[in-house]
């Protein structure tokens, strides 16, 4: 070994201390001891390790006590348990907590330089894939938005201006373009940063509750209120609320959002008083706005108030350039994930990728590429490897020389995978909503656009 590793050994019995200590000082390893649990836990505080080897039973504080709070206290260093009384369910119990391996006793001493060895390797690739992760993104990464495109650069630049200030934020985009990133970005390095930034998705939450989760509600007001509860917004007090699929949300809780982001007061459910609260909204969704009030599904008047500063997302379809980066810090973020070398992906298959119209957009890819590092063979994504829909090429050409529309062509795509997911799914419309990725109240409004039975 080049550098030497700094290990502690945790056990009550000192001529297994003694003899750890030995036998790892000839493989290269700095050893240090503690007799029980809580000195174990004041060495760790004062010092870092690269690995903990500790025992189970102990007098005063016990291995799994011990391991319990040096995960608190931040303690990144692999954790091998160690016991004489090891069963399955103990091993188990212990990696469930958060410890690195278990082993047995007593053991020879090729099982426990074996287990070291390989906890070693393990943090040698997590090191190098982070390493890789962080000059795949490099000057690229704004705020964890990976993005070289002009557009996305103007973005960040209204990012910049309006983080600063209270002003109402409506992000726009297809469904898988980052919005809620985006949103993270703009408390992130903004004054409100230290507060709490709050996210909630409009369509995830059953309406009857939802003005509940917003708004917080008092002991009483209805049958299941057993006490008083905060809402969301007092819980993003001082920070930001960002409100995803807000054009999901029900006529009549719009109206109570207005009168909160107007007045800047909240009234729990069930209240006789209001109370002031500081809160910058964001919001952000994948549907017309417009075109949905119009329609009557959202009021003209709360649409205003949320589109003070629009923020306008682009498709990945034309953030081409994006790709690469984006496969790079995907591929990087899953081999970290999977304890893996870092895989590399095929001319043939970044090709298929870069012709795909990527109607899912950067969720999509990441799914696409997380899929890949599994069947990959080796370290290498084929083309094969891919989801059969791009490692086809691409999706189908839906625009001839008469027909360049865009819109059109979005409706196409939209129109045929709603339909083939009501296929799979036997008709049933919540399941094809959950496969769709949308709400159930979304695809009721796309079935009566495009006239699907």
């Amino acid at each position: 070994m080049t550098d030497r590793k700094y290990i502690l050994i945790i056990d009550d019995e000192e001529n297994l201390r003694h003899m750890l200590s030995v036998m790892l000082a000839r493989q290269g390893y700095q050893a240090e001891t503690a007799a029980d649990g809580a000195e174990g836990l004041r060495l760790v505080r004062e010092k870092a390790y690269d690995f903990i080897l500790c025992d189970i039973r102990m007098p005063e504080m016990d291995g799994k006590a011990f391991l319990a709070l040096a995960l608190e206290h931040g303690v990144s260093s692999p954790i091998i348990m160690m016991s004489a009384y090891g069963t399955v369910d103990i091993a188990v119990e212990c990696m469930k907590l958060g410890a690195y391996d278990f082993i047995s006793k007593p053991f020879k001493k090729d099982e426990i330089v074996m287990v070291l060895k390989k906890a070693e390797e393990r943090e040698r690739l997590k090191a190098e894939n982070s390493r890789l992760r962080e000059v795949a993104a490099g000057k690229n990464a704004f705020c964890d938005i990976i993005s070289r495109n002009a557009v996305m650069e103007e973005i960040f630049d209204q990012i910049h201006k309006v983080s600063d200030l209270k002003t109402t934020v409506l992000i726009l985009g297809e469904s898988g373009t980052g919005k809620e990133l985006v949103a993270r970005a703009i408390h992130c390095i903004g004054n409100r940063s230290r507060k709490p930034f709050v996210a909630v998705n409009c369509g995830a939450i059953p309406e009857n509750l939802l003005e509940s989760e917003l708004f917080g509600h008092v002991r009483g007001a209805f049958t299941d209120a057993s006490g008083d509860k905060a809402g969301l917004f007092e819980q993003a007090d001082g920070g930001t609320l960002f409100l995803d699929e807000i054009g999901e949300m029900p006529i009549a809780l719009q109206v109570k959002l207005l009168r909160v982001i107007q007045e800047e007061e909240i009234r729990r459910v069930g209240a006789a008083s209001s109370r002031k609260i500081n809160v910058r909204v964001v919001s952000a969704t994948s549907r017309d706005l417009e075109a949905d009030v119009r329609g009557g599904r959202f009021r003209e008047d709360l649409y205003f108030r949320l589109n003070v500063f629009l923020i306008q997302l682009p498709p990945l379809r034309e953030r081409v350039e994006d790709i690469p980066l984006l496969v790079d810090h995907f591929l990087a973020k899953y081999a970290a994930a999977m304890e893996r070398p870092l895989v590399r992906m095929l001319p043939e298959a970044m090709r298929s990728l870069m012709a795909y119209g990527w109607p899912g957009n950067i969720r999509e890819l990441e799914n696409a590429i997380e899929r890949g590092m599994i069947l990959c063979e080796g370290n290498i994504i084929s083309r094969e490897c891919l989801p059969t829909g791009i490692s086809g090429g691409g999706a189908p050409s839906l625009a001839s020389d008469e027909n360049l529309s865009i819109k059109k062509a979005e409706d196409a795509i939209e129109r045929d995978l709603i339909r083939k997911a009501l296929a799979k799914t036997g008709g049933n419309r919540t399941q094809a909503a959950k496969i769709l990725e949308i709400s159930h109240r979304s695809l009721l409004y796309k079935l009566k656009e495009f006239g699907i039975e």
